[in-house]
């Protein structure tokens, strides 16, 4: 029964499914200047970056690695 009835809804289009077109709320919202601002240039980002310091740390414990192993052997 329940197979029926769902194919008779899938057969008369009950269920049309999304949208075409997407639509952004923050693109509604906002005007374009704001949304130029709000895309990261990855030359300024702020956000976590590995210094001379954190280069030197991870080869440094590759070194270390290295050296045990070739001792193991």
């Amino acid at each position: 029964a329940d197979y029926n009835q769902l194919g008779f809804c899938l057969r008369s289009n009950i269920f049309q499914g999304g949208p075409l077109e997407s639509r952004s709320v923050m693109k509604d919202s906002y005007t374009p200047d704001i949304i130029q601002k709000a895309i990261r240039d990855p030359k300024n980002w702020y956000g976590r970056k590995t210094d001379e310091l954190g280069k030197w740390h991870q080869k440094n414990a590759l070194n270390l690695n290295l050296m045990k192993a070739l001792e193991d052997k």
